[in-house]
Order: structure tokens, then C-alpha cells, then sequence
């Protein structure tokens, strides 16, 4: 996969002014043993802390793996990060769970409970798991493949498979949009009647040649491309977020390293009037790890508001960059040098609600790998990795791994439970099921954040399957 680094050329008429250069990236491991006290401390802002520990222990099963599993990328500086995996739950139940391998991507079929149902689905020639739905009879994959190009770079692609035997293949840019797709950071999702993906597009032509930006595309169930979307939004995108709609614009979010934070970009391309969520000081490495693997999670409430989760290190000062002619550009400066666990509210699709709540402040722990889901019918699940001891440069951070850990909170931000250092995971996707137990896959590996990743990455022959049933 590619990351990005800022430099400053001259902007091309209408195009972002930087590049993005290609870079490795990938994950981390180490040792277990962490208290609530090296998780970080939290605000009492947030809420007093109930003083019951909350039964938030995943179950687990073992699925044995056919090829090799690189489970580790190479992020901004090197940075660890973990190999994303998606788990996603089709209408009947059954679980499919997408990972990446030398022969291709490979989709694993699991039963409700976890476990291998069958072989796996290898997806020849795909390059990137950017997205998966499952379906009672298949998958959906939003993947990578070779392309054609000025560049020599691969191309996004949509791929259906249907009883095992690939049903449409549709190319989602291409030498007619003037875009290729070196790396996705993408999501994929599925309102019952069209898919949305959206994902990372270098220009390759046209008023964006040599630039990168952003793509949302809407495909119909027998691969049709359709209309809706934007062919150029945020730019660089350093993080991105989906969910599908029933009618109308899927809601959407992205980290704008020029802009310099987190925008909603719901229906709008993210245009230079976005609604902001959240400044952030956000160019290549800095911003990099806001959203886990680049790649975020919101969570929709019965009443319609929405949630997102991300590490963040906060505005202590945001202004336009008078040194950037166009006007786009901003300048933040940050409240603390790492980053703490942070929680933003949407009123509705297009509209924030109010500011990011920040829920830790702990000098020298830096938080990763936030993620947030659904637990139950009216609380939130957090999940994030701790690093004691960290060491800071260039936006980004090596430390002592200190535990996983789990904490609920309500739809106000506040916490419901006291903070659980678990022994698994989230390195990707998680399913929700329709009695709400939330599935995910992970290596089953200690992680260890006290270096860069250099070389190429470990590999692992299982993948465990955790379940937690609120």
C-alpha cells in the first residue's frame, strides 16, 4: 500500500496543491500486561466512571488459514499498523471474512458462531481488501487489480462473486476519468439495492494529473455504474467513512490534510465548504493515524444521529495558511503531542454536532487502532490500543505496548462502564449480527509498537474469530 507525504508545488488550475508519494505501511506486536492506569487517564468530563466492570470479554474460535497472512503494514514513517481484515454478515447469517495473501484475496466463509463453513473464495490478481458485503449467496469485494495507465498503477475495482464463480467485475477508474487507484483506504457498503465505494484516486490526466483525491461511486446489484458520487473530493483523503442509506446520499467523512481535519463530505464532494468535525493539524504523517488503517467507522442511532470515533491531538489554534494562495489551505496547531481517544456526533447526514469530545488526556501514552461500534440499543463500544513511554516525531509515535482496551459510552459521550484491557484485537471491519454480537478477525499475535516496520511482514497461518454479545 502507498501513503503520503506533503510537499508544496505550484497547484495546477483547480487541483490540490501537493502530492502524494508512495511509502509502505503496517502494524505492530509485543507484550500484554497493562492496568487502567496505563490505558490512559480519563476525563471526568466525560462522566464519573461507574465502578462495575462491564462483561466485556470477546469469545473466540481459531480458523485455520490455506496461505500466508501478512498481518503487518508499513505506515506513514513506518509507523506499525495492522493488515486490515473485513468481516461482514450476510441477510441469513453467515459470516464472511476477507483478507489478503500472495495469490490474491482470499474470502473465508464462516458460520453465524464463527467457525469455517467451507473453502475459501481466492480473488486472483486483487491487490487490497478495501471492502466487503456479504450476501446469502457471495460477496461483494471493493479490491485492487492491474490497469493500464500512465502510471503503471492498478486500478479500484468492484467484484461480485455469486455460488463461488465471479458474476461482474466493474472497474471503478480508469483512462475515460483520467484516475488510477495505487491504493484504496477505501469502504464498501450495500443498502439493499446499490453499493457505495469509496476510496483514494490519483490523477492520471486532466485538471488533477499527478494529485490525489478522493472517489465515491455508487454501482448497481448487477454492476452497473450509477449516478451520484463525485470524481474529486477530498484531497489528500487521510481517512475514510461510509454508511449506506436507504434513500438518497450515503453519509460519509474524510480526513482533509489540506483543509486540515475531519469534514463531513456527505453529497457534496467535499467541496471547500464542508462541515467541519474536527480540525486537526493533518499533513501525511501527522494526520495519518487518525482513523484506523485509514479507514473509520460511524455508527448510526435509531433516532438518526450518527457517531465516529479517531485519535486525535486536538486544536489549540486553527487559521488559513496565508502563505497558501488559494485560500483552502489552514495551519493547526496541536494540544498535545500524542494522540488521545476522541468521539464526534453527526445530527443527521450532512450536519456535525457540535465539537469532538476528547475522552483521555494522558501525557506520553499515545492511543491507536480507535474504533467504535454499536453495543446494544442505546451504548457505543470503544476499542483502542495504548503505547506507554511514547516517543514522538513527524506526527507520529513509538512506544511500549500497553494493552487493548474496551469502554462503553452512551450517545452523549459519557462513559457507561469502566475501561477493560482485553487480549483481543480489532484489526478491520467488524459485522454486526441481528442480535447485535459484534464479529471481527484478527492474527493472533502480540503486538509491539517499539519500532518501525522495515522489511517485509511477518506472516500468520490462523486467524482468530472474536464475538461479543451485548
Amino acid at each position: 500500500m502507498t501513503s503520503a507525504r506533503r510537499t508544496t508545488p505550484a497547484p495546477a488550475s483547480g487541483a490540490p496543491s501537493h502530492r502524494r508519494a508512495h511509502a509502505a505501511r503496517k502494524p505492530l506486536i509485543a507484550g500484554l500486561a497493562a492496568t487502567a492506569a496505563l490505558v490512559g487517564a480519563w476525563y471526568a468530563t466525560a462522566g464519573a466512571a461507574p465502578t462495575a466492570a462491564p462483561g466485556l470479554t470477546p469469545t473466540t474460535t481459531t480458523v485455520n488459514l490455506p496461505a500466508k497472512f501478512p498481518y503487518l503494514s508499513a505506515g506513514y514513517n513506518n509507523t506499525r499498523e495492522w493488515t486490515r481484515t473485513a468481516t461482514a454478515v450476510a441477510p441469513n447469517g453467515t459470516l464472511r471474512v476477507a483478507w489478503p495473501a500472495s495469490d490474491g484475496i482470499h474470502v473465508t466463509p464462516l458460520t453465524a458462531a464463527g467457525k469455517r463453513s467451507g473453502a475459501d473464495t481466492i480473488v486472483k490478481g486483487a491487490k487490497e481488501v478495501g471492502g466487503l458485503v456479504a450476501h446469502n449467496d457471495g460477496f461483494a469485494l471493493l479490491t485492487r487489480v492491474a490497469d493500464t495507465n500512465k502510471w503503471k498503477e492498478t486500478a479500484a475495482a468492484l467484484i461480485r462473486y455469486t455460488n463461488g464463480k465471479q458474476t461482474f467485475r466493474t472497474k471503478l477508474t480508469g483512462t475515460s476519468s483520467n484516475d488510477t487507484a495505487p491504493t484504496l483506504d477505501g469502504q464498501l457498503t450495500w443498502n439493499g439495492t446499490k453499493y457505495g465505494a469509496y476510496f483514494v484516486v490519483h490523477g492520471a490526466g486532466g485538471f488533477a494529473d499527478g494529485h490525489f483525491g478522493d472517489k465515491l461511486s455508487y454501482v448497481g446489484a448487477k454492476g452497473a455504474k450509477l449516478s451520484g458520487g463525485w470524481s474529486w473530493g477530498c484531497s489528500h483523503n487521510e481517512g475514510i467513512a461510509l454508511h449506506a442509506e436507504k434513500t438518497g446520499a450515503f453519509t460519509s467523512l474524510c480526513f482533509d490534510d489540506w483543509r486540515s481535519g475531519l469534514f463531513v463530505s456527505t453529497g457534496i464532494g467535499a467541496p471547500d465548504n464542508a462541515p467541519v468535525v474536527q480540525r486537526e493539524q493533518c499533513w501525511a504523517g501527522y494526520c495519518g493515524g487518525t482513523f484506523a488503517g485509514r479507514t473509520g467507522d460511524i455508527v448510526k442511532s435509531a433516532t438518526g444521529r450518527y457517531a465516529t470515533a479517531f485519535a486525535s491531538r486536538g486544536a489549540a489554534s486553527a487559521a488559513k495558511n496565508p502563505d497558501d494562495s488559494s485560500g483552502r489551505g489552514w495551519t493547526v496547531k496541536p494540544k498535545t503531542s500524542t494522540h488521545q481517544v476522541a468521539v464526534a456526533f453527526l445530527k443527521n447526514r450532512n450536519t456535525p454536532a457540535g465539537k469532538a469530545i476528547q475522552l483521555s488526556n494522558t501525557k506520553g501514552v499515545e492511543h491507536v487502532n480507535v474504533r467504535i461500534a454499536p453495543y446494544g440499543k442505546d451504548r457505543l463500544l470503544l476499542s483502542w490500543e495504548s503505547l506507554k513511554n511514547a516517543k514522538c516525531a513527524d506526527g507520529t509515535c513509538t512506544g511500549t505496548f500497553a494493552g487493548t482496551s474496551f469502554r462503553l459510552i452512551d450517545w452523549n459521550g459519557k462513559f457507561v462502564s469502566v475501561t477493560k484491557v482485553v487480549g483481543s484485537r480489532i484489526t478491520g471491519d467488524i459485522a454486526v449480527q441481528k442480535d447485535g454480537t459484534l464479529t471481527w478477525a484478527y492474527a493472533p499475535v502480540t503486538p509491539s509498537y517499539a519500532s518501525p516496520l522495515t522489511g517485509a511482514s511477518p506472516t500468520a497461518t490462523t486467524l482468530r474469530i472474536a464475538r461479543l454479545t451485548p
